[in-house]
């Protein structure tokens, strides 16, 4: 069955709200070897370094998590956001998410911004798509001029340092996931409303959460094809094994930022980069998404970074 005939029968068999896109902005659909990606844009008219935003992974994600960061660049540089595959306005089909897949994706955003505007990109990631802007930075270093990862996932628990590479995929847990008796009342189970915001306020470490946030979470998972790439991801796969050797294999200038409260505040490993000249940190009083909770902070830090990026390039050194 090919993709129309699996998303027609998906909204046959399932009362879907109408997804609006996450972000204000130009809506552009990507194709290539990731599948269809739906990016958006912002600040045409503006001039500068092209700052590309990143969501997360987790069962609910999608462009809108980035939105803050969006919406403060749109009328002072260019900026862009996209939905990876699998979530947001992006192709839903049930296919293999992988590693490979999400980098792809990311080379995919980055070649279509450098059509228009010349040179290498900012970038910016959340949590887990820290590992793939990673890697993406690795294998196309001239497509970067800067790395931005707020609460990258790598860094935590037991070291992600197999120079094997490979995931953490459980075969088991994937099946048992796609078994068709079950599989997609499962998903409404895990993206209720009330569930949805109890994971929201592990992840801002308070019962105070961004509204919008919550209710276009809802929307987004109430999708054709929404547990595709969801129960990848609960299932391990999209986690790598050697995440850490990624992060110490980066020459460009890093900005790592992370909050203090909710389940995501492990960073035992960061020990492995501080010493680095181009690795730079920032840790604010907040959950996993600080741009919700304190924008003006999270920007004035992260424009900080930027601004001594430019000036130790203009001296011949590199930023600290």
């Amino acid at each position: 069955m090919n993709e129309i005939a699996i998303e027609k029968s998906a909204v046959e068999h399932q009362d879907c709200p109408p997804l609006t896109d996450p972000v204000s902005g130009k809506r552009t659909d990507i194709g290539g070897s990731a599948g269809r990606i739906a990016m958006y844009s912002a600040g045409a008219e503006a001039t500068g370094v092209p700052l590309l935003l990143i969501h997360s992974i987790n069962a609910t994600p999608s462009a809108y998590e980035v939105k803050p960061l969006f919406d403060h660049y749109a009328d002072k540089r260019p900026v862009y956001a996209l939905d990876l595959p699998g979530f947001g306005q992006s192709e839903r089909g049930d296919r293999n998410y992988t590693i490979r897949l999400m980098t792809d994706a990311i080379h995919a955003a980055v070649d279509e911004i450098r059509r228009d505007r010349q040179g290498p990109v900012d970038a910016l990631a959340l949590s887990l798509s820290c590992e793939f802007l990673a890697r993406a930075a690795l294998e196309r270093p001239a497509s970067f001029r800067t790395l931005a990862f707020i609460s990258p996932t790598g860094f935590e628990g037991v070291a992600r340092d197999d120079a094997n590479g490979g995931n953490r995929g459980k075969p088991w847990l994937r099946a048992a996931f796609n078994v068709p008796l079950w599989s997609q009342g499962l998903f409404e189970l895990l993206t209720s409303r009330p569930s949805i915001k109890y994971f929201l306020k592990k992840t801002f470490g308070s019962p105070k959460i961004d509204q919008g946030l919550w209710d276009y979470a809802y929307l987004t998972t109430h999708q054709p094809g929404a547990r595709h790439a969801p129960y990848v991801f609960v299932s391990g796969y999209l986690f790598s094994l050697d995440a850490l050797l990624l992060y110490e294999g980066l020459t460009h200038p890093v900005w790592m930022a992370h909050g203090v409260r909710g389940d995501f505040v492990d960073y035992c490993h960061k020990t492995r980069v501080e010493g680095r000249a181009n690795w730079s940190f920032d840790v604010f009083p907040s959950g996993a998404f600080p741009h919700f909770e304190m924008l003006d902070a999270v920007t004035r830090a992260y424009d900080g970074f930027l601004k001594r990026h430019d000036e130790a390039n203009a001296a011949g050194g590199v930023a600290s």
